[in-house]
């Protein structure tokens, strides 16, 4: 298909994705969440002076970005998005997916003017730099490369509002068991061993596996530390992964075990699943979820965790392909919107292209579009979001683009068309 039909049929598909999300929005506002998802997925930026560009609208981009930065400032826009995304995505999510939350955040290092920026840690350079927190939740089927973008959330513990980290993580559970009817497995890294989380968990009757940290007490025979509880652990069965090693995959070897516990003050039992192989501690992972002493049952639960790392791969394709730590929206309430919109555009990017099977071709041709030094990126989000941007960003005349090519496609003129 030629690029030019490809990049008309991307447009329509961005309307109708958008228009769906926002109807009964008012005018003004369905038009500007359509802008945004367009904008953000042709420049690969959610700067508002790139969304400006890509709109080609025949006023100034001065114009376009004041226009877009009053409408970015509406108070309820976040909380719009979030609602109506988690509608539809709660309806991918079955009794066993997973539901991987995460804790990131975004780096502001040299942000003076920002309102309530907050001090995060910078992994990159082993230190605490400007910036804010973000929450995501991913759903994720185990054994599948498929994820289903939940909910995002830009917070800072410096915003009047801001209560504590613990009630931003159970709203953030809240919301979505409410919108998911309590289908799904919370899984969570060890940033979720909390005891206000598990009372949380186990007082609305959510499943969950949450790896545990080392110096979590627990109640076996008595009470000692999940390390110990670990170590006293029965190995029940070896299991062999893949390492890479270079250019090569070697077998690791691991042994797992299980055992009943229960964390003091809480009279629910759980389970304890034991990994050791991984390094020099075991893996420890408690869920309440109900194991029969089989292989199959106990080693789901290792793949299940296992597979949070999409989340850590959806974050990374956030900050990297839309250059998100790159933000530079002044207000507090203009960048938990921004963080709204990109939730949209990766749902958009992830799901909404593969559910009619009329967009298969249309996803298999964006992939081939999308070339990288070493080829296409195995993470398939990373080569749609570049093949997205060559077809709609190449088909106009930008800076820099040469002028043999056709003049730009207004994506107002689309949008009043419809």
């Amino acid at each position: 298909m030629h690029s030019a039909k490809i990049a008309g049929k991307l447009k329509e598909q961005i309307l109708q994705f958008s228009g769906e999300l926002s109807r009964g929005l008012p005018k003004v506002l369905s038009r500007f969440v359509a802008e945004m998802i367009y904008g953000i997925q042709a420049r690969q930026s959610v700067r508002l002076t790139e969304v400006s560009r890509a709109l080609a609208e025949p006023i100034s981009i001065k114009k376009t970005v004041e226009r877009l930065s009053r409408q970015l400032g509406n108070p309820r826009l976040a909380q719009w998005l979030t609602n109506r995304l988690l509608t539809r995505g709660a309806g991918r999510v079955r009794d066993l997916t997973l539901l991987i939350l995460d804790l990131s955040d975004v780096h502001k290092k040299y942000a003076q003017k920002m309102e309530h920026l907050a001090m995060v840690w910078d992994g990159s350079e082993g230190t605490k730099n400007r910036g804010y927190w973000t929450l995501n939740v991913v759903g994720a089927e185990t054994g599948s490369a498929q994820i289903v973008p939940l909910y995002g959330r830009l917070f800072s513990h410096t915003a009047p509002n801001f209560q504590s980290e613990n009630m931003e993580i159970c709203e953030a559970i809240r919301k979505v068991s409410t919108k998911t009817q309590k289908r799904g497995i919370w899984v969570i890294d060890r940033g979720g061993d909390r005891g206000y989380l598990y009372q949380y968990l186990l007082h609305e009757g959510l499943r969950f596996i949450i790896r545990a940290r080392s110096d979590r007490n627990l109640l076996a025979e008595q009470e000692e530390s999940v390390l110990e509880a670990a170590q006293g652990c029965p190995m029940l069965f070896d299991e062999y992964v893949a390492r890479e090693d270079g250019d090569r995959e070697k077998p690791r070897r691991l042994e797992v075990g299980y055992r009943r516990v229960r964390i003091p003050d809480h009279p629910d039992e759980l389970g304890l699943v034991v990994v050791k192989g991984f390094g020099r501690e075991p893996m420890m992972l408690l869920t309440n979820l109900r194991l029969r002493r089989s292989r199959k049952c106990i080693w789901h639960i290792v793949e299940s965790y296992l597979t949070r790392w999409r989340i850590e791969e959806t974050i990374r394709f956030m900050k990297q392909s839309y250059q998100l730590e790159d933000i530079r929206v002044l207000t507090y309430g203009r960048l938990q919107n921004m963080m709204a919109l990109l939730t949209v555009v990766l749902y958009f990017t992830a799901v909404y292209l593969g559910i009619r099977i009329k967009l298969r071709v249309l996803s298999k041709h964006l992939v081939r579009a999308a070339r990288r030094v070493f080829g296409i990126p195995d993470f398939r989000l990373y080569a749609l979001a570049d093949g997205i941007k060559q077809v709609l960003f190449n088909r106009t005349r930008g800076p820099g683009t040469s002028p043999r090519l056709p003049p730009p496609i207004s994506f107002q003129r689309l949008l009043f068309q419809k």
